[in-house]
């Protein structure tokens, strides 16, 4: 490769290096800045807080509603038995 071929090539890089930079010259004002990411940072961890809170939130409500679910199942139970030994005491009475 001769010294001009060189030259050349590193003309054409140069260019090439010059378009990108010109590129991310016109992206950077569409970029956030760092106090807008601090913002958002705070946002996010804000949405995060009030997420963990509906879910214990929701988690004890759904532990009260399995618990009387449980307890109205038990009860049933009982009552089921009641009825059943009602019901022998009928047939026996026949």
């Amino acid at each position: 490769m001769t010294d001009r071929e060189l030259l050349e090539l590193i003309a054409n890089q140069l260019g090439v290096l010059t378009v990108d930079v010109e590129e991310i010259k016109n992206i950077l004002p569409t970029l956030a800045t760092k106090q807008e990411l601090a913002e958002i940072k705070s946002e996010v961890d804000s949405v995060k807080a009030i997420v963990v809170r509906i879910e214990n939130d929701h988690g004890q409500k759904l532990g009260a509603l399995l618990n009387g679910y449980k307890l109205h199942s038990e009860r049933l139970e009982r009552l089921e038995k009641d009825v059943a030994r009602h019901e022998e005491i009928l047939r026996r009475m026949i």
